[in-house]
């Protein structure tokens, strides 16, 4: 089983790539431009947040 810090790097990797991703899928989802916009700014918060977290279990050692 993983350790939790490698999962929230994992994570944080995801988050980060769709992050990436989302900037060239705007304008071709089937889904409001409000809604979009929802989406993207959850997933950046999300990977600040996978990202953060990650950083501090490593400089822990744990």
């Amino acid at each position: 089983m993983c350790a939790w810090s490698i999962r929230l790097v994992l994570l944080a990797g995801a988050l980060s790539g769709l992050e990436f991703a989302l900037t060239y899928l705007d304008g071709y989802l089937p889904i409001p431009p409000r809604t979009f916009a929802a989406l993207s700014g959850l997933t950046v918060a999300a990977a600040f947040v996978a990202r953060i977290v990650a950083q501090k279990d490593f400089d822990n050692g744990k």
